[in-house]
């Protein structure tokens, strides 16, 4: 009799066999030089109706009595159930976004692609000769969207036409890919004309955007409540009320700010929490000079986690320790992001940093971005799900993701970081304040503008009025202590891409919640690492999901 390991090994082979993007970032051999169908509408119809035929082989399974085959069939069919509400209501038609849509997928393959030997090196090169293909593809699927009166906001668009003009017109980001070729030993006419190719297609794409697309957009930002609501639910992984969860975002702002003052007046007293903001930008005591100095600090900041907190606190098996820190190709939207390593691990897990012009790196920002996207964070949860291959259904490792068990557990482990001591130098956890300060207005800031909501008289912004592009900005500058460009794209990111912002706070709270219940229930017995290795052994899926996992595997 077939299992349901089985099914999610078949299903996923299934999948690489009609995305080969999907293929190339788990791995998996044999189409590295095809773009396949998925960009366009034919292809998204392959996969409905893929998932279609295996929920329905699946059902059966969602009600075994062995808890681990139970467990994988519920992720999966939950998984796909859900990918079928978003294709009934037209998501894939609104995939056009500042960050993470169908175009970012198509530059950044490259990334991710080998080059150790000429067969490889080839394929990245038919890639590039061949760009046009997908974003053709893609293009026709947002024409169809446009025919059925879905379309994105006008300032999302105009995003991508500027990242795409400067994929084109500036030669840095596809001459990151060249460079990384000519460093593995091919340089060649053919992969000069292959990466002016790939301008053009870019180039051709940032038009069909701005004379195909850009008129049909609409100039509301904002996407109403039940979009939202939707979204949100299927994001965070748990049932939200949007307006609690507001209210709670602007209680946890307040409590934040009063910390971060509290914690300001050890690292200068009574200068304010500006004055040591600035203090701690300017200083060269407490900044790096250059992105070696960056890179370098991250190395160090990780390794010691890891050699310190393996075995003690976390199962950190020897195939997951690697752990790269690398720059991002220029042109990407700024910011620090985690790859997972391939399934057969001979690419590892990375963390990214895309800098833009930034040449000083305030180092009490970067120690617990370290801890989120490295570890304990995004690669020892990532790494240790996909190297579970007995206890984790293929599927779940490798296609499945909630940002609100992924972002939550990020968050989760910065707060852990302090509260096991890794934090106690003042400037390193008045960082991870700011980085908890900088979650919490994103609650606030994206529930705000997607559902219209007041600022409170209270604010220490606008107090009274509406949420606006412009406010907002403001907000994530002063309060998510970003730059101007990077506070820009954070609120493009949050209108592009509606309830995905709200889960890093709200996944940590549930976790945080979970922990906490567990401990009551438990007393005494309670044990942080076995929690842990429960949260984390049993892969991603919703919140609502690892709530009934941790009470029935840490039972009284």
């Amino acid at each position: 009799m077939t299992t349901a390991f089985q099914l999610a090994d078949y299903l996923v082979d299934e999948f690489c066999a009609l995305d080969p993007i999907i293929a190339t970032h788990l791995g998996v051999a044999g189409s590295d030089d095809r773009w396949g169908d998925s960009f366009g509408l034919a292809g998204l119809e392959a996969e409905r109706d893929l998932r279609e035929r295996y929920v329905s082989r699946l059902g059966p399974f969602t009600e075994s009595a062995d808890p681990r085959e139970r467990l994988a069939a519920r992720v999966m069919v939950g998984s796909m159930v859900e990918a079928r509400r978003s294709y009934e209501h037209g998501d894939h038609f609104r995939d056009l976004r500042h960050l993470a849509s169908p175009f970012h997928s198509i530059r950044s393959v490259f990334d991710v692609m080998k080059t150790a030997t000429t067969e490889e090196r080839d394929h990245v090169v038919a890639r590039l000769e061949t760009i046009a293909q997908p974003l053709r593809d893609y293009f026709s699927l947002l024409q169809t969207g446009i025919s059925a009166g879905v379309v994105v906001a006008q300032r999302q668009v105009r995003s991508v036409i500027r990242q795409a003009r400067r994929m084109s017109d500036d030669t840095a980001s596809i001459d990151a890919i060249v460079d990384k070729l000519e460093a593995s030993g091919l340089g060649s006419g053919r992969l000069s004309a292959a990466a002016a190719t790939a301008r053009a297609g870019i180039g051709e794409f940032a038009d069909w955007l701005e004379t195909g697309y850009l008129p049909h957009a609409v100039e509301e930002d904002a996407v109403g409540r039940d979009t939202y609501i939707r979204a949100a639910d299927r994001l965070v992984g748990l049932e939200i009320d949007p307006d609690e969860a507001y209210q709670w975002g602007w209680d946890e702002f307040h409590r934040l700010q009063a910390e971060m003052q509290n914690v300001g007046d050890e690292i200068l007293p009574g200068q304010g929490v500006e004055s040591v903001k600035h203090h701690l930008e300017t200083d060269p005591e407490v900044t790096a000079a250059g992105t070696d100095a960056l890179i370098l600090f991250v190395e160090q900041t990780l390794a010691r986690a890891v050699a310190d907190l393996a075995g003690s606190h976390f199962e950190v098996p020897h195939l997951i320790r690697p752990l790269t820190v690398q720059l991002a190709p220029p042109g990407s939207p700024l910011g620090a992001y985690y790859v997972g390593p391939s399934e057969d691990f001979s690419r590892p897990g990375g963390v990214w940093y895309s800098i833009g012009d930034q040449e000083i790196f305030p180092l009490y920002q970067h120690v617990s971005t370290a801890y989120h996207e490295g570890f304990p964070g995004h690669h020892l949860q990532i790494a240790t799900a996909m190297s579970r291959s007995e206890e984790i259904s293929r599927f779940q490792r490798v296609l499945t993701w909630y940002p609100g068990y992924g972002e939550g557990w990020a968050m989760y482990a910065e707060v852990l970081m302090g509260e096991l001591g890794y934090l106690d130098d003042p400037t390193h956890y008045f960082g991870m304040l700011a980085k908890q300060m900088y979650r919490a207005a994103r609650v606030i800031v994206d529930i705000g503008l997607h559902l219209g909501k007041d600022i409170p008289l209270s604010a220490p912004i606008a107090p009274g009025e509406k949420w606006s592009f412009e406010r907002a900005v403001e907000m994530m500058r002063v309060y998510g202590f970003r730059t101007e460009d990077q506070a820009s794209d954070e609120v493009l990111r949050y209108l592009g891409w509606p309830g995905q912002a709200i889960a890093y706070k709200l996944g940590e709270r549930e976790i945080l919640s979970i922990r906490d219940d567990t401990k009551t229930r438990l007393g005494s017995a309670f044990d942080l690492k076995e929690f842990h290795s429960t949260v984390l052994n049993h892969g991603a899926m919703r919140l609502d999901l690892l709530r009934e996992v941790v009470a029935d595997r840490l039972g009284s």
